[in-house]
């Protein structure tokens, strides 16, 4: 039997020109023999002169002699269901032409499917029937088209060391070529002790009310993810597009050590699209160097971190208001959806808010034409006119399921504030130019 070995060179110090990082790894290595003390001796003596080497971790996966063979069966709603969960990995463009493919690793005790564009990387074990130990790599566009249009029936896929692949589902036969497994980039290694546990319905509803306010266009890479802090019990979740700020704060059942990474917005976006369970269902996530991995019901997604100070964020909260509104949530979000009716693309139009004594008179005057419309409220303090951006208004609205909602404001070129009276979410959205609403 042949092994390869993934391994990870643990040390304090290795210079640049002694590491070749592979997806979290120092490197990949062929041996006839499982590793050993030795082993991890010869590696050390590579690197002991460029720094002390504390361990050498190392992440066996056996061939089989006759190398790229290999059959397996399952049914095809479990295949397309994995199909469907690392597809998202799949990256639309890249130099990598081994990136565009969808692994089937069948070279263990489950058939596994992985897909991974270096940032973010998916694993899903498919129930299934191991026949013969192998692994393939398959173009994804078509493999996963494929396995969508074929019959639902037990499919079969059995390849030949020139990587040629059939695919068989009742009467329907696919031969493709596929590539070398040996090539792809399996995902990092992370080490899953001392999980942070989070209901899955939890998780998908803190995304779900915060991703809105990242930035993917930003030439600041720090908008494009969201900040996830834990500390004892409480975890936040903060968004900010330069525009706006949305934080979610949650109590979880554990408490933990105080934690603090930035996390790519698209991950955490991909990661809700894959969660179905509900508030009894667990993700597990695991936090190491640079990556942060969820693992859930039969499914890895691992992502890479983003590296930087994420923004003083406290620092733009404030406490001090001059006015509060409280209002009907489905009352205002319908005003303003109203408006946007007036309100072409790039138009930019903001909607007028006059805030009096028992009454909201929301205003929007456009290139196509105008409205006008009163709202009942209560209100505390002075009155204000102020204008914003409607869309923002709407994606905050259209997120929390109070039925009423309360807005803070201070002055016509002050941040307003959304919030509940516990905190659990708070919004921040600045106003535009008064005159420009005009």
């Amino acid at each position: 039997m042949d092994y390869i070995h993934a391994f990870k060179v643990e040390t304090t110090y290795l210079s640049s020109s002694k590491t070749c990082t592979v997806t979290g790894l120092d490197g990949i290595i062929n041996f006839s023999t499982p590793p050993t003390d030795t082993t991890a001796d010869f590696f050390k003596n590579i690197y002991t002169y460029s720094g002390p080497v504390k361990s050498i971790i190392f992440v066996a996966r056996l061939k089989t002699k006759k190398e790229n063979t290999m059959k397996i069966k399952c049914m095809k709603s479990n295949l397309l269901t994995g199909v469907n969960i690392v597809s998202k990995a799949v990256p639309s463009k890249t130099t990598m032409v081994i990136l565009e493919c969808i692994l089937i690793d069948a070279s263990g005790d489950n058939i596994k499917l992985i897909a991974n564009d270096m940032e973010l990387g998916i694993e899903s074990v498919v129930e299934g029937e191991i026949i013969e130990n192998g692994v393939i790599a398959l173009d994804a566009k078509i493999f996963s088209e494929m396995v969508r249009k074929l019959p639902d029936s037990e499919v079969t896929i059995t390849t030949d060391g020139s990587f040629k692949t059939k695919i068989t589902c009742g009467k329907s036969k696919f031969d493709i070529v596929g590539k070398s497994g040996d090539d792809f980039s399996y995902l990092p290694v992370i080490e899953t002790e001392d999980p942070v546990v989070i209901s899955q319905l939890t998780l998908r509803d803190i995304v779900k009310q915060t991703i809105f306010s990242t930035n993917e266009n930003d030439n600041n890479k720090l908008m494009s993810g969201e900040l996830l802090e834990i500390e004892d019990k409480k975890l936040r979740l903060v968004a900010l597009d330069g525009h706006r700020i949305a934080i979610r704060n949650v109590e979880l059942a554990d408490s933990y050590d105080h934690m603090k990474v930035i996390i790519p917005g698209k991950a955490l976006s991909e990661v809700t699209k894959i969660l179905t369970g509900g508030v009894d269902d667990k993700v597990n996530i695991y936090i190491k160097d640079k990556y942060i991995a969820f693992i859930f019901d039969n499914t890895t997604v691992v992502s890479r971190l983003l590296e930087g100070e994420f923004f003083a964020v406290d620092n733009m909260l404030q406490s001090n208001y001059e006015t509060k509104m409280r209002i009907y949530k489905k009352d205002l979000t319908e005003c303003i959806d109203r408006a946007t009716l007036l309100a072409r693309e790039g138009d930019k139009k903001p909607i007028v808010m006059n805030i009096q004594d028992g009454n909201l008179n929301l205003r929007i005057q456009s290139f196509v034409g105008s409205m006008d419309e009163d709202i009942e409220i209560e209100k505390t303090g002075k009155d204000i006119m102020i204008a914003f951006n409607p869309k923002f208004c709407l994606d905050v609205l259209r997120v929390i399921d109070d039925e009423e909602v309360e807005i803070y404001l201070l002055s016509p070129k002050a941040p307003c504030f959304i919030k509940d009276a516990d905190e659990k979410y708070i919004y921040m959205i600045l106003p535009v130019n008064f005159s420009a609403a005009m």
